[in-house]
């Protein structure tokens, strides 16, 4: 699908000569703080966003758009028609994790949610969401009131439980591409925690990886621990299993193919002295080839089956669920992305990124024939980073001492995510 031609100048980050971009975003940086503080203070986990979903509705209907709620659950899409043009796609993520805060943040998140299993748990946006959403509602403040800037639509998707890896398919199921107009293109950006604030982080290609959750069951006969002979241990099966997996990506997958077996979690037993009749196992997947993932899945049931088989076991109970693909960055238009941004930024605050083994399941909107490009906010101050770095205490996403310097984080989003939309929408 052929991309519309950039509409480039010397003056690219600029709106005109008299409102550049930074000015206007330096205006609006008080009032996006305070709408970020309200969604950090507030998390809500994968599939219950309701809050947050209407947190977000509501600031993109005082910009101006056509809001429509409830798209896949509690999917927000919010569309910005300025004229004839081209049509694309700006998606930002809305859940939170189950982790307690321990940034010591003022406004730090007190809110407690329960896990999956049913299990009570603290919930943080230690993932970069609010500050995605918050970068989204700036940007499309700055389309409603600069609309001689640029021409076509731009479809907003508030997306929900990318952590859990069903909100892009629930919303794309729910008619996403056919409800609204269909993009050539599709944008997002996501935080990174071992960037500076003032850069942005590209890859073309391959960007993350397949990831598939596995549970495991094992299971054995219950008995007194002080009579091994007369049970079938399902926890030494467990155990077993535990370091057979080790050998799928050291002795069974290529070398030069990325591949990871993670057993994340065990559960067996209730007693010291009692052999429980079953052990479950949590693991996840990761890769980037469909033929090393199908290679995963496969070696995990043989090896579970294989161990129950030794220990004169029932059979094994594997299953696997919230599939997420690969994302692949467009070449094309990850190339015209990285030189938008080299020419706002300067070519020093535009970096390349390796490949990571995490995942995304914007990928899906790639998989379903738009091309898309997710992009990099570094979220930490440089003097900042250097010395979390220096002292080898650097939290990665995910960590309960998570938190980004918002102010320059969010600026360079901006900057960037403003640009890039006015490039690839360029006006007459």
């Amino acid at each position: 699908m052929k991309l519309p031609l950039l509409a480039l100048t010397l003056a690219a980050a600029n709106a005109t000569a008299q409102d550049p971009i930074g000015t206007w975003i330096d205006g609006q940086l008080d009032d996006l703080e305070s709408l970020y503080r309200q969604f950090h203070r507030a998390p809500e986990l994968s599939f219950h966003e309701t809050q947050t979903a209407a947190r977000l509705a509501e600031q993109l209907e005082q910009a101006g758009l056509q809001v429509t709620r409830g798209v896949g659950g509690t999917g927000v899409v919010a569309v910005l028609s300025n004229g004839d043009g081209p049509v694309g796609m700006f998606r930002t993520d809305m859940d939170a994790l189950p982790i307690a805060e321990q940034t010591g943040l003022e406004f730090a998140a007190p809110h407690q949610g329960t896990s999956a299993d049913g299990q009570p748990v603290g919930v943080m946006h230690a993932c970069g969401h609010d500050l995605h959403m918050t970068n989204m509602v700036g940007a499309a403040r700055w389309l409603a009131t600069h609309q001689p800037q640029w021409r076509g639509t731009l479809v907003f998707v508030g997306q929900p439980a990318e952590e859990r890896a069903g909100g892009a398919k629930a919303m794309l199921a729910a008619g996403l591409l056919e409800r609204f107009p269909r993009p050539l293109w599709a944008l997002a950006a996501h935080t990174a925690a071992d960037l500076p604030a003032d850069s942005i982080g590209m890859r073309s290609g391959f960007a993350m990886a397949n990831v598939d959750s596995c549970d495991i069951t094992m299971f054995g006969r219950g008995g007194h621990g002080a009579s091994p002979h007369l049970a079938i241990d399902p926890i030494l099966q467990a155990a077993t299993l535990v370091v057979e997996l080790q050998s799928i990506v050291a002795r069974e997958v290529d070398p030069v193919e990325p591949s990871v077996v993670t057993v994340g979690a065990i559960h067996g037993g209730s007693k010291h002295n009692i052999i429980d009749d079953r052990c479950s196992l949590q693991l996840t997947l990761r890769s980037y080839s469909p033929k090393v993932r199908a290679l995963l899945m496969a070696a995990v049931e043989r090896k579970a089956r294989a161990v129950a088989d030794g220990a004169r076991a029932p059979a094994p109970k594997v299953e696997f669920s919230e599939p997420t693909p690969a994302l692949a960055n467009d070449r094309q238009l990850t190339a015209r992305l990285d030189a938008v941004f080299k020419q706002t930024l300067g070519a020093d605050h535009v970096v390349e990124v390796p490949p990571t083994m995490g995942a995304e399941d914007f990928g899906r909107f790639g998989d379903a024939g738009v091309p898309i490009c997710m992009f990099r906010i570094g979220t930490i101050a440089r003097d900042r980073l250097q010395q979390l770095q220096q002292a080898g205490n650097l939290p990665p996403l995910h960590s309960a001492r998570y938190w980004p310097d918002l102010r320059p984080a969010l600026r360079t989003g901006l900057l960037a995510t403003i640009a890039a939309l006015r490039a690839l929408l360029p006006p007459p």
